[in-house]
């Protein structure tokens, strides 16, 4: 659906998209003030220029696939969530990023009833002195962090996890996650009932 989108966009037949369109250059410019980046530095690090970024905010440019991926690499976001794609036909397999108002994005990956659910989260640039506030509750949770640093405070431990490491814990122990300031950090998460563990399947020979 992205690709049509942005196929029609560009080519100009954008006769039922004038909606979607006209959102785009609000997201950007959103999603910038929201991490208070200045479109300097903005340019600096996707290469857009200065004004062609002021243009995109301010619609009076439609961008290319080109712009549109730095643009969502650089604020830790989908394709999708930029253009706001529609969502799938069907309501039981809706996986539609959630954008939360800290600047963060969660991705549900399953849709069933019961037992452990599985979800992507894309944390934006953090601060390594920030006081985080722990909280607990009945669950337990398994993290594997893609991309970043991850940083978790698990009661008074406070933790760096890189990418391809991976924490388990009881969430009723105290804990936080977060991103630091070395930048954003993208990592899956299972959560599952009190008790309810990942089971990991190891064969011979790898």
């Amino acid at each position: 659906m992205l690709a049509k989108i942005l196929a029609n966009w560009q080519s100009g037949r954008v006769d039922d998209l004038e909606p979607t369109l006209d959102a785009v250059g609000l997201r950007l410019k959103d999603l910038r003030l929201r991490r208070d980046v200045t479109l300097t530095t903005l340019a600096a690090e996707t290469g857009i220029s200065v004004s062609t970024l002021s243009r995109l905010e301010a619609g009076l440019r439609r961008p290319t696939l080109e712009q549109l991926l730095p643009l969502a690499r650089y604020h830790g976001v989908t394709l999708d969530s930029l253009v706001d794609a529609p969502r799938t036909a069907n309501p039981r397999v809706d996986l539609r990023p959630m954008a939360c108002s800290d600047g963060s994005v969660i991705i549900p990956l399953t849709r069933r009833p019961g037992g452990i659910q599985a979800y992507k989260f894309v944390l934006p640039i953090g601060s390594d002195a920030a006081v985080p506030e722990l909280r607990s509750h009945e669950g337990y949770d398994w993290a594997y962090v893609l991309n970043g640093t991850l940083r978790l405070v698990l009661g008074d431990q406070d933790l760096r996890l890189r990418a391809g490491e991976a924490a388990e814990f009881d969430t009723r122990t105290p804990h936080w996650f977060g991103a630091t300031g070395a930048g954003p950090v993208e990592y899956l998460s299972l959560v599952g009932r009190q008790g309810e563990r990942a089971h990991v399947r190891v064969t011979a020979g790898g």
